[in-house]
């Protein structure tokens, strides 16, 4: 539809649909949607003017988008397919697309960046995104998780050519994208529930490779299985934290501070700062200030001052409590949710405060990825001093029998550990001495974070 006047957004509370309902709000569009479950997240956007509903009913459709000349739907895959609002839709003649194809329509107009991987593509997407703002050049930006400083994973520019977009490989969204510069952070097995096989998830980022515009770039990190299949004319780079055309030198480590002196095709940079700094964002931050670079039009220098500014993303790395003294009580909450990224999470927060006793609290996401990850699992989280494991967050999923936190559970070494159902979680940590708590997941247990924290130390807990 060239010119609809609504859109209805079945799965309204999505991150990546909120990004495309305030897109289309900016455009004078009438919004709505439907989502199962009220959140944080659509309390602001029914405060920024989109109307939702939380029965799936088609009674609560408004009636001003029940008209198929002029209303525009658009759905995500996590929705079930016997979804009777989505079912209305289709059957009363709607165009009804993907968020992943309202995505691709809109961005593959500009010279769209894209961040894919199995982890690290908000963080870097959202760094990249601060910096261009920060410039002269400005962009777009469809982001999947909120930039604490704008409030929002949205980025609109009148002028911008660039549109920096997070390039989901669930349900293989991100072919729907035509990058003018396209990167790979990591191409763990994820999603298996959708492509059965590691084989089958790495062709997917190679068929995404092949969308590249000739005249664009591919950025890909360092060691991955994947083979990449650009177009003839694509250029290729490589990255890591130590290794490629982009990497870093003389890494310090300062006053809770992380320095590096990055390499780069043009040259060096000296004492590059990211903005949040954790072990894992020098090369989140070397990602992102090489994805601008590339465009042609940042300079390395502004980009690399740009990036120390970078505010940071909700749920990732975000603390809540920051007790002052060498033994004060401190508080993160990171969205990791797979194995590897939860090593990842655990390694960052030893480096920063080493000698510091550790507990994890973990809450998995999707009975499937617990099926299959659950001895990684149990790995990467015997990494802590103590853990506290939740039920699984079902998200999209039926149970599966036999499935449950157990199976990860049974299999941690840490010297403590306790499982708990996750609306004992409050009550559990107040009751607990602990000294540095990571809180980690992409379920809802972060949503109780805020209030453990105010309860513990109404003073030291950090009001966004």
């Amino acid at each position: 539809m060239t010119d609809p006047k609504n859109v209805y957004f079945v799965g309204a509370g999505g991150i990546g649909m909120a990004a495309l309902e305030r897109y289309f709000l900016s455009r004078g569009l009438r919004v709505a949607g439907y989502d199962r479950t009220p959140s944080a997240l659509t309390r602001h956007l029914e405060d920024e003017g989109v109307m939702i509903t939380y029965t799936d009913s088609p009674d609560e459709i408004p009636a001003e988008f029940r008209n198929p000349s002029d209303t525009m739907v658009v759905y995500t895959p996590a929705v079930p397919a016997d979804s009777p609002i989505l079912n209305y839709f289709r059957d009363g003649g709607f165009e009804v697309i993907k968020r992943a194809a309202a995505l691709g329509h809109i961005s593959n107009r500009s010279r769209a960046i894209c961040f894919s991987g199995t982890h690290g593509k908000t963080t870097t997407s959202g760094m990249c995104a601060h910096i261009m703002h920060s410039l002269p050049v400005g962009c777009n930006a469809f982001l999947g998780g909120v930039l604490l400083r704008y409030n929002s994973n949205l980025m609109l520019s009148a002028t911008s050519p660039y549109t920096v977009v997070e390039a989901d490989e669930y349900d293989r969204s991100f072919h729907q994208l035509r990058p003018y510069i396209a990167v790979v952070t990591a191409t763990d097995p994820d999603h298996l529930d959708i492509y059965g096989t590691e084989e089958a998830y790495l062709e997917s980022f190679a068929h995404f490779t092949e969308l590249i515009d000739p005249k664009g770039a591919l950025l890909v990190h360092t060691g991955l299985k994947l083979v990449p299949r650009p177009a003839p004319g694509v250029r290729v780079y490589t990255y890591s934290r130590d290794a490629g055309d982009f990497h870093a030198e003389n890494i310090r480590h300062a006053d809770g501070d992380i320095i590096y002196d990055l390499v780069y095709p043009g040259g060096i940079v000296k004492d590059v700062r990211p903005g949040v700094p954790v072990e894992v964002n020098i090369e989140n931050s070397i990602a992102a200030l090489a994805a601008a670079w590339l465009t042609g039009d940042v300079d390395m220098e502004e980009a690399a001052r740009a990036v120390a500014s970078y505010p940071g993303v909700e749920r990732r790395f975000q603390p809540h409590l920051r007790q002052p003294g060498p033994h004060g009580k401190v508080i993160i909450d990171d969205y990791a949710h797979h194995p590897e990224e939860v090593r990842a999470s655990v390694s960052g927060i030893r480096a920063l405060y080493p000698g510091r006793h550790l507990t994890v609290a973990f809450q998995p996401h999707l009975y499937s990825r617990t099926r299959d990850f659950a001895p990684e699992f149990a790995e990467a989280l015997s990494m802590a001093d103590a853990v506290v494991l939740a039920d699984i967050y079902p998200a999209r999923e039926l149970p599966i029998p036999g499935v449950t936190s157990e199976i990860i559970f049974d299999r941690i070494k840490s010297p403590e550990k306790v499982l708990i159902a996750k609306d004992d979680f409050v009550n559990t940590m107040k009751n607990r001495n602990f000294d540095i708590l990571l809180t980690l997941g992409a379920g809802d247990l972060s949503f109780e974070v805020p209030a453990l924290a105010a309860l513990i130390d109404p003073e030291g807990a950090i009001k966004y």
